[in-house]
């Protein structure tokens, strides 16, 4: 997975660097929606908007490693427009989505899945769209915010589906994300980058996941999905006695330290998939089950023990 690999034309004695040639990291679809913003608002601007941010996401190398076309991350960013503050400068939502295949099978197990409230930025139609991730906020902090923020959660998706596929595999993006929220662009209507903006924001996701005393929260990432959704093809047992095993981490990690950003964060667009799996466990399992994930996922607690019965 991942690996860069160099083939040598002999003939030619040309040394030909598949890195050039290579798909990107992420296969990533960005929607803009504008129907809330008033309609005196020039409308190509969004669809301006729209193919600048699918062509800075999708052509920009975010790794040092090699992907193949078959090995993109699948996601999505929905941004949804709800006013203009003044010229140019838009409130929004983001929706960040991201999945990651099940080995030996086409089914895409569920990352991210993940609303921002707190997105603010200023775009003006055919600006460059710029991002240099050892100077973040930019001469105009509004601007810079917009790719700020998409970069925030580009490496959140590549830690993840690092960690996924190896234990701790996703520090370095981990890192990079925090990196984005200490120089994260500093201006009079934006918010999130700050541990005082709230008990749930990109500061706090992001200090969770560095932060030391969660480590757990690491191993129950890898376990569900490298030990858990991988081996479901070929063991279903043992796979669903693992992903039980990632719901007892998460809820050490929770017991120790309740409120934390990163569980809730874990379940989201994770429940259908989750009772679809202990559906076929035996009784002792699937109450240990319902027991944990009505603790963690307090959201559809009622909707595990329902169809968990």
């Amino acid at each position: 997975m991942h690996k860069i690999k160099t083939y040598i034309i002999g003939i030619s004695f040309f040394i030909l660097e598949i890195s050039a040639i290579q798909a990107q990291e992420l296969n990533a679809r960005v929607t803009v929606l504008y129907s809330q913003v008033s309609s005196t608002v020039d409308r190509k601007v969004f669809q301006t908007l729209q193919a600048a941010l699918n062509n800075f996401i999708n052509k920009r190398k975010w790794t040092s490693d090699v992907f193949d076309a078959n090995e993109r991350i699948e996601c999505s960013f929905l941004i949804n427009l709800q006013s203009v503050a003044e010229q140019n400068i838009f409130t929004a939502t983001i929706t960040v989505q991201a999945a990651r295949p099940a080995y030996n099978t086409s089914y895409l197990s569920p990352l991210i899945n993940f609303q921002d409230n707190d997105f603010s930025f200023r775009y003006v139609e055919f600006q460059p769209l710029e991002f240099n991730e050892n100077r973040i906020s930019g001469a105009e902090p509004l601007a810079a915010n917009l790719t700020a923020v998409l970069a925030y959660y580009i490496n959140l998706i590549l830690a993840l589906d690092y960690d996924s596929f190896s234990p701790r595999g996703g520090d370095a993006y981990f890192q990079k994300a925090m990196n984005i929220v200490s120089g994260g662009p500093d201006a009079r209507g934006i918010s999130g980058w700050k541990q005082f903006d709230g008990l749930r924001n990109r500061y706090w996701l992001a200090e969770n996941f560095m932060n030391s005393r969660y480590t757990l929260v690491h191993d129950a990432y890898y376990t569900y999905y490298r030990q858990g959704m991988d081996k479901m093809f070929e063991n279903e047992k043992e796979a669903r006695a693992q992903i039980l095993n990632s719901l007892n981490m998460l809820n050490t990690v929770n017991t120790e330290t309740p409120n934390l950003m990163v569980i809730p964060f874990f379940f989201q667009g994770k429940s259908d998939e989750i009772i679809k799996i202990f559906k076929k466990a035996d009784m002792q399992d699937k109450q240990r089950a319902v027991e944990l994930l009505q603790k963690l996922d307090i959201t559809n607690a009622s909707k595990y023990k329902q169809e968990l019965k």
